[in-house]
């Protein structure tokens, strides 16, 4: 009997897809349905891990399936390749990060080949390419001319030591990643892009994602943050000059008895200039920039705050309230100011009881208004609104709709990043990069440091230049782009990689998407898949594309754990992916790491499991080797035995099972498991005296088509021993037999007290009263009932007697 040799096997078929160009797909081919499969690409660190092995096997085997089924499958696979990861490689081994990169983007698709996944490599983009960038400069262009980007001022992470600007993920508890410095806030000129402009749409277009799981929706719902309330102006004493807060609470307003403002606003710096509680600000924030946003919001965070010697006059109360900072307020939260209102805010409470200001309830237990002057006795809800009336009547506040949503900072102090295509000038401004004069390459003469501004400033040869309005000496923009900004939109680059005019073209996106089926970790839920949900609806403002969403389905895999815990390598409890498939194949990693687990859960790694599906390929062969000469016959199936028909309806039974699993419900590991037992049976059925060759023939070319989109090249391999010379991924997925899983008899269960005594079989149909008296006249049910009283008999039709007795 021949050998299951996996590594010829692979090889093999690796590259007969290869020569063939098995997964080239013409973009501009309409003549089949469209299917867009899309995993998330990878940063090339130079190493894959089972998280990327469990996240691309499921990818491919739902683009596999869609491709039997007679689509037109869009499988590509890129690089996130611009990232701080290389520039740090560059400081700390003195290797250009562009050599970094491509070294790595080299050695993970080599080992990407290996699990023979079907990506079409025609279509491979990498961020970090002048071919790739240059698209995403023209973005920022017309993002520009249509005033979705702009430049303010902002505050940034501040390594003193490093001189450099810090992103949120280089600072660990406060301190510089690099060198454990405290990081500071220092305000800095940066660029946006407005998210804020598409607030409306991305909160509701939500609603529409039915294929995005619930959590994710409720995700990106929290991060946008709608909310209802009020703008209120409030007069600050002695002065014509006002304070405006937006709240969520109007109906709270007579119960607001202090102000407090973010320390780092401009509004706090204005009131204390000149005063004696100006060094008392300074010092405050010199705390505050040593304390991250996360921190800040934190709600078990201590408040801390400075009176700043000011007051303010309640529109309602007519009374004085104190202004105070404090660290619980944020400078980019509505105003940046906050009426206090300490009976009914928790962090409000927390701050007035440390500080001893006033607290007056305006609330009672039935929700109904007290303190409140003419509101009170109504209900919240109804003077919520009266209040707002009210305060419109005297000009000091208006109706309001917030959001929680922010404009999104792209820039990064950083040299392995998108170079932002605008130059500086004395006389002109800020000055767009003409069209023609794209892309800004990256310079080579640049200094790895790892201290003072971007690296982008070291090199005279890209920071000077010519005004392109007046031609008078002038200055590049130093600072690169969010790395968010690649991956915001290379899903429609994929569609259209080779253009050379233009980003894209819009007859093909327009055509290929949405994405049909998108795939990735949970850790991306919000501000990747937000980040593109808004470059979508930007796009379409432009006129680039007439879609709204960028994602029709999405699925978040679960991760991939060893002894309860993510591998991780500080952790030690890593498997090599490469390693693993040396040893069992890259089809037994595929089928271990689908069937171990649902995709969506998190899956525990097991040698036992691997062990188990690499005995089950082999199985899976010796089957199929033994039976082959039986495949390639033509034969009729003839008179059918009861075995013969039970074979069929297990045969049949099973296809229809997997094609319900894979349609969309990514139920691999139920349909493996069914694939499992179909073999158990059939290993049982061929042992027949009398079995009929043509059921073995029926059942053997199911289970190579079953098997096929999980071990695709065992599937390859088996399908030409079966006599086929097509590829198993160039036939239809098969339909499979209603006729044959019309069973003439079924089995039903029967339960005493609830408990399974036997199971009997009964005809198709069979009448209730019936199946009680076939199990009331069981010889074996007997044994059970015999000498008992019989309370009652409850039948499912088909399936199951229960007989309660006494």
């Amino acid at each position: 009997m021949s050998v299951y040799d996996f590594k010829s096997i692979e090889k093999k078929w690796q590259k007969a897809w290869d020569e063939k160009g098995q997964y080239k797909m013409d973009t501009r081919d309409t003549s089949k349905p469209k299917y867009y499969c899309l995993e998330m690409f990878p940063y090339p660190s130079g190493k894959i891990h089972m998280g990327h092995v469990r996240n691309y096997s499921i990818g491919d085997v739902v683009a596999r399936f869609k491709k039997m089924q007679g689509y037109n499958v869009l499988h590509p696979m890129g690089w996130d390749s611009f990232g701080l990861p290389a520039e740090n490689a560059a400081i700390k081994n003195n290797i250009h990060p562009h050599v970094w990169t491509m070294s790595n983007i080299e050695e993970m698709k080599e080992q990407l080949s290996m699990l023979g996944l079907s990506y079409d490599w025609d279509k491979e983009v990498a961020t970090s390419t002048p071919e790739y960038y240059k698209w995403t400069q023209k973005i920022f262009l017309e993002f520009y001319k249509a005033s979705l980007a702009y430049k303010k001022n902002s505050f940034v992470n501040w390594c003193p030591s490093c001189e450099t600007v810090l992103a949120n993920e280089q600072v660990v508890q406060g301190q510089c990643e690099r060198c454990d410095s405290l990081v500071e806030k220092k305000e800095l000129e940066q660029w946006y892009f407005k998210t804020t402009e598409f607030s409306e749409e991305l909160l509701a277009d939500l609603d529409g994602l039915d294929g995005w799981p619930e959590k994710v929706r409720l995700m990106q719902k929290n991060w946008i943050g709608k909310s209802f309330g009020a703008n209120v102006t409030f007069q600050i004493d002695g002065s014509d000059q006002e304070i405006s807060v937006y709240t969520t609470r109007p109906d709270t307003i007579f119960g607001s008895t202090f102000m407090v403002l973010a320390p780092e606003s401009h509004l706090a710096r204005d009131l204390v200039a000149g005063t004696e509680y100006e060094p008392v600000l300074d010092e405050f924030l010199a705390k505050m920039h040593t304390m991250t946003q996360i921190e800040r919001e934190a709600a078990d965070l201590e408040k801390e705050g400075k009176f700043i010697g000011k007051y303010v006059i309640n529109p309602l109360t007519g009374k004085k309230m104190p202004i105070w900072i404090a660290n619980y307020v944020l400078a980019d939260y509505g105003t940046g100011a906050v009426m206090g209102v300490a009976a009914h805010d928790d962090r409000d409470n927390d701050f007035a009881k440390k500080y001893d200001l006033e607290i007056i309830p305006v609330i009672d237990e039935d929700d109904k208004m007290i303190n409140s002057g003419q509101f009170d006795g109504m209900n919240k809800d109804e003077a919520f609104d009266k209040i707002i009336e009210k305060l419109e009547e005297m000009g000091k506040g208006n109706k309001k709709t917030n959001f929680r949503l922010r404009d999104w900072l792209i820039s990064r102090q950083r040299y392995w990043g998108c170079p932002i295509p605008v130059i500086y000038c004395l006389d002109c401004g800020i000055v767009p990069v003409d069209e023609k004069d794209l892309p800004v390459l990256l310079p080579t003469d640049v200094e790895f440091t790892g201290k003072g501004e971007s690296p982008l400033a070291s090199s005279k040869t890209f920071t000077e230049c010519s005004c392109p309005k007046c031609g008078k000496p002038a200055r590049r923009e130093i600072d690169t782009m969010d790395t968010f900004v690649d991956s915001s939109w290379y899903y429609m680059r994929y569609a259209d990689n080779m253009n050379s005019d233009r980003p894209f073209d819009t007859d093909v996106v327009n055509n290929w998407l949405p994405v049909d089926q998108y795939i990735g970790g949970v850790e991306h839920a919000i501000l990747h898949l937000l980040y593109a949900r808004w470059f979508t609806k930007a796009f379409k403002k432009l006129g680039w594309t007439s879609h709204d969403e960028p994602f029709k389905n999405l699925l978040t895999q679960g991760m991939v754990l060893m002894d309860g815990s993510k591998m991780s390598k500080s952790k030690g409890n890593t498997v090599s992916p490469v390693e693993l498939v040396e040893k069992y194949g890259a089809d037994t990693a595929r089928l271990f790491i689908l069937f171990a687990a649902p995709p969506e859960r998190d899956l525990e790694w097991s040698e036992q499991g691997v062990e188990g599906c690499f005995k089950f390929l082999n199985r899976v062969y010796r089957l199929v080797d033994e039976l082959a000469p039986v495949a390639k016959l033509e034969l009729e199936f003839g008179n059918l035995t009861k075995a013969d028909k039970d074979m069929r309806a297990k045969t049949n039974n099973t296809l229809k099972k997997v094609t319900e699993d894979l349609n969309d419900k990514f139920g691999f590991n139920t349909a493996i498991a069914a694939l499992m037992e179909l073999i158990n049976d059939l290993y049982k059925y061929k042992e027949l005296e009398d079995r009929n060759d043509a059921v073995i023939k029926e059942a053997i070319k199911a289970v190579v088509v079953i098997l096929a989109p999980f071990a695709p090249h065992l599937g390859e391999e088996l399908w030409l021993m079966i006599g086929k010379e097509a590829s198993v991924f160039d036939i239809g997925w098969p339909d499979y037999d209603k006729s044959a899983i019309q069973l003439d008899e079924v089995e039903i269960i029967v339960q005493v007290n609830g408990k399974v005594r036997n199971k009997i079989n009964a005809p198709v149909g069979i009448d209730q009263d019936v199946m009680k008296n076939l199990a009331l006249n069981d010889e074996k049910i007997k044994e059970f009932i015999e000498g008992k009283n019989v309370v009652k008999v409850i039948a499912i039709p088909s399936k199951l007697v229960n007989i309660v007795v006494k």
